[in-house]
Order: structure tokens, then sequence, then C-alpha cells
């Protein structure tokens, strides 16, 4: 059976927007900036290659990650690649890929993390996936909706 399991370890490159649909679920979207640094063994110079990420949390996840996270925060992710599709105001079809989060942690490499435990609410999870996120299709917005502005950031 085949896998689609992602891991970043990157850093926040906007403040979390957190949401809440029309029943009541909270959504989250983080842009995630991923540096590659390595040594070009021909010219013996430093290199870097940054990728940004678009990454979408649901749930208590998503909560958390509104109250925790910030601008510059360094974070490890897991989760899944999505595709979907979205036509714009003037009729033009686009399509974009997120990574949809099953965890999102602080990186604790280059700094310290308080962590509080918050209580259980009725009908979360305990298990895989954390019980509280849209499955099969329920992470996708409203049909023909395009996805949040992203300011100057490089698309991916």
């Amino acid at each position: 059976m085949p896998d689609n399991t992602i891991t970043l370890v990157g850093n926040v490159t906007r403040d979390p927007e957190l949401r809440y649909t029309p029943t009541g679920q909270a959504n989250v979207r983080i842009g995630v900036a991923v540096n590659r640094v390595w040594n070009d063994r021909q010219t013996n110079e430093r290199r870097e290659q940054v990728s940004f990420f678009n990454v979408v949390g649901w749930g208590t996840l998503a909560e958390n990650a509104g109250e925790s996270l910030s601008k510059g925060s360094r974070v490890i992710i897991t989760g899944r690649l999505e595709q979907r599709s979205y036509e714009t105001p003037d009729g033009e079809k686009k399509s974009v890929v997120e990574v949809i989060a099953d965890e999102i942690a602080p990186s604790l490499r280059w700094a310290t993390a308080q962590v509080v435990r918050n209580e259980r609410r009725p009908g979360e999870g305990g298990g895989f996936g954390g019980g509280d996120a849209p499955r099969g299709g329920g992470s996708r917005p409203a049909a023909n909706e395009p996805p949040p502005a992203y300011d100057d950031e490089e698309p991916f």
C-alpha cells in the first residue's frame, strides 16, 4: 500500500492564521521555510536552497498551533501532501499542493519549550492521526475557494 507521509523541519514564515468553519471546526494555515545547506564540491563554496511549504492543521492541533507558534518559530511537522483545485474570481483554474499536518511540534535544537497539557474534550481521539482531523477530502475548503494570499513568499 502506498504511503504519503512527509516530515518537514523549518521555520514558520508568517503568524498562524486560525479560522473556524461554519460548523465550528478549527483550522490553521502556516507557511514553513525549509533550508538546505551544502558545500559545492566543484567550487568549494557554501550553497543554500530554500523551499516554501503551506501547511494546514485541523481541530485541537490547529488551536494549539495558533496559540503556540509565531513567525520565526522552528517547527517539526509530519503529515501528508494533498492537492486541491480551485477557480479564481476571474475564472482561471488553479491547483495547489499543501501539507495536511498530523503533528506540529517545536524544534528543541536551538530553543527550549514548556509543554502545557490541555484537557481532552469529548469526542477527541487519542490514536494515530489525532482523531479530530477531517478525512477523505473533508479537509478541503469549499468548492472554488482560492487559497489565502501568501504575501511576498515564493510559491512552491
